[in-house]
């Protein structure tokens, strides 16, 4: 069979089952054809059949996950399919993957496979059982249900203990990690569940992955098993819009100062042991400690996240070459004594790697890349962040395998080019398919496999009925943030009200997000949940149950939150959410697009808030019977040219400046 009619079989096979009376009719109750949704399948099932790129814009209520995952079973082809979140992750292979294999009568070995941090490691759990009952009595009771779990569970994934809370002390003691992973020379290397799950995965027609997975093994190949993952016919990303930043992570580097000292804390406990004879195993890592304080205090005292705004600071470089000395000198003695004992053996390799990042980092001699510092509660993120990854990408995305990017967050003003050029891919044709219109530009089957389509598809869902987008009239400057916080708790408490309850507030920050919490206290008469009180996904579940709770947060719930039908009337959004022009790395772009001439804002900053405010706006309407409200408290969307490329880029909600008319289509939700 030609490759042209084998494209033609494969999308007749996908048109079969979207058609009316087709299989999803006869296997979902209510199923009703939706013609985006089988456009967006023959488009997927054309770029497997001819290996080629696929950036496809899907919106709210497509049906997107369907979409891809029935072209992607009916090709035969092995398939990665990579998510940006753990729960889109679990609810592909838990869910979605059984009904469809069900449905479409197929026998295929399907797999999921996390990151190494998400099995449990039998050594390290081994080990806390020796000296179980040296720790307190709540660590030792999770540490017991731990060990009654690694002796029942098949796969060791942690996502599916049940009695010990997630952020737990007891499971980041027996997670696996890369650092205290001893490979084959382990006792419990044929059990192990990591190396299982990666066995599992190589045999697998489909396997189900997230994006920091698949670049970790593709671009870092930090495994501890060598690549976890096959050489696959086809990859799929969903939730794409997430890549350019993942990407920037993995083909740039980072180091935590939390994991130097936790290695000098290991190197100095070979004390307790048969190597206490050696003095200079204790004092050392001492010594680099006090030196690694010493530095991370003068990058924090200097307030700045750009380490080459820092480089003049003379203190902090003198305790730079302090720390270095004192880290080389560690790594002098732990080579004179290799061979003594495997765990010294192990921190005599890893030393001089986590030693070798800081020296890169110090360093600061790649003029394209950018050097932050994040600085956490306890530890600094030292980051190296590449400028430009489209060249990384190129070479990434091979061309003899075909390459699918979907979300329903990529246009930018009705354009794909902001993602396909962040990513490198070429753009060969451009499809604009909207609600209604099928007239789309086909793939012809001898395009040649570099070419990069692009398609964007429109949400079926009637958003100007069931939706009221409301810029409140007489707001003051974002700028002014007591005044700022006065007027957004006025305007937040009149939607509460209207909406009883039912509300999503997102923040750009979390300061402006603590500041509104304290002034609602006491004057919402609806149960509030602040982001920090628990994960989120407890507090999800908690906003569920309530049924008429206000929840508010910042960037992890602008995305990956599904609340349908009355749960979720009105989302309420602070401001604009530009990033900060302080970010190292906006910083260094900026200044190589003015040097070419260009526009930072037009270029980098405009399209980035673009994308970010289409993710915290799709959190209102998710289903085809969900009415809502959505205000965004800042007038620049208004009275600034730029507000219209916000405004192009939403969906098509019916618009208002009165925040009375708002309240009223609240109210008029039953």
């Amino acid at each position: 069979m030609s490759s042209q009619s084998a494209a033609n079989k494969l999308i007749t096979r996908t048109q079969a089952v979207f058609d009316e009376g087709g299989l999803l009719s006869r296997f979902i109750r209510g199923y009703r054809r939706r013609e985006v949704q089988q456009q967006m399948a023959e488009e997927v099932a054309s770029c497997l059949s001819h290996s080629h790129k696929l950036v496809l814009e899907a919106g709210t209520g497509v049906g997107k996950t369907f979409a891809y995952l029935v072209p992607a079973l009916l090709s035969g082809k092995q398939v990665i399919v990579s998510t940006g979140s753990k729960n889109l992750q679990e609810q592909l292979f838990y869910k979605d993957l059984p009904a469809l294999l069900e449905m479409l009568k197929l026998h295929l070995p399907v797999s999921i496979l996390k990151g190494r941090s998400n099995y449990l490691c039998q050594r390290l759990m081994a080990a806390q059982m020796e000296s179980a009952f040296s720790h307190d009595e709540k660590l030792l009771d999770d540490l017991l249900k731990l060990n009654q779990f690694a002796q029942t569970t098949e796969d060791g994934d942690l996502g599916n203990l049940t009695g010990v809370a997630e952020d737990a002390r007891a499971i980041s003691l027996v997670a696996s990690t890369q650092d205290s992973c001893t490979g084959q020379r382990c006792a419990f290397y044929e059990d192990c569940f990591t190396r299982k799950a990666r066995a599992r995965a190589m045999n697998a027609r489909l396997i189900v992955v997230n994006h920091h997975l698949f670049f970790a093994d593709r671009v870092l190949k930090d495994t501890g098993f060598a690549e976890l993952l096959p050489d696959v016919d086809a990859v799929i990303f969903d939730e794409a819009h997430l890549l350019p930043d993942i990407a920037i992570q993995y083909f740039g580097s980072q180091l935590s100062t939390g994991s130097l000292r936790r290695l000098l804390d290991g190197i100095e406990r070979l004390t307790e042991g048969e190597l206490g004879d050696t003095q200079g195993l204790k004092l050392l890592p001492q010594r680099a400690r006090i030196k690694l304080d010493a530095w991370q205090n003068c990058l924090v005292d200097a307030g700045s996240s750009d380490f080459r705004q820092l480089l003049k600071d003379k203190t902090a470089a003198l305790a730079a070459g302090d720390l270095i000395g004192e880290l080389s000198a560690l790594e002098a003695l732990l080579l004179a004594n290799v061979g003594r004992s495997e765990p010294l053996d192990d921190f005599a390799v890893k030393l001089p790697e986590l030693k070798q990042k800081l020296v890169r980092f110090i360093a600061c001699d790649d003029p394209g890349s950018a050097y932050g510092i994040d600085i956490g509660e306890r530890h600094l993120m030292l980051r190296i962040s590449p400028i430009d990854i489209a060249k990384a990408c190129r070479e990434l995305f091979s061309e003899d395998t075909a390459w699918v990017f979907t979300s329903a967050t990529l246009q930018v003003e009705r354009s794909l080019q902001f993602f396909t050029r962040e990513l490198g891919l070429t753009s060969a044709a451009h499809s604009s398919i909207n609600r209604g219109n099928a007239s789309r530009s086909q793939s012809s089957g001898a395009a040649k496999s570099s070419m990069c389509k692009e398609v964007l598809l429109d949400s079926p869902f009637d958003y100007p009925r069931q939706s009221l987008l409301c810029v409140p009239r007489r707001l003051g400057s974002v700028a002014n943030q007591d005044a700022m916080v006065r007027q957004l708790t006025e305007v937040c408490l009149k939607l509460i009200k209207a909406a009883k309850g039912r509300t999503f507030i997102l923040f750009t920050s979390h300061r402006m997000m603590e500041a509104v919490a304290r002034a609602l206290v006491g004057r919402c008469h609806y149960p509030l949940l602040v982001q920090g009180q628990g994960g989120k996904q407890q507090l999800l579940s908690k906003f569920r149950q309530l049924g008429e709770a206000v929840l508010l947060g910042t960037g992890s719930f602008w995305e990956g939150v599904d609340v349908r039908g009355k749960l979720l009337s009105c989302v309420i959004i602070d401001k604009l959410p530009f990033a900060s022009p302080d970010d190292s790395l906006y910083r260094a772009r900026a200044s190589r697009v003015e040097a070419r001439g260009g526009d930072p804002f037009l270029e980098i900053s405009l399209p980035q808030a673009v994308i970010a405010l289409k993710q915290g706006a799709g959190r209102l309407i998710r289903d085809e019977t969900d009415r809502g409200v959505l205000v965004i408290c800042d007038n620049r969307l208004v009275n600034r040219p730029y507000g219209q490329a916000f405004l192009q880029s939403l969906p098509p909600m019916a618009r208002t400046r009165d925040l009375g008319a708002a309240c009223a289509f609240l109210e008029a939700i039953d």
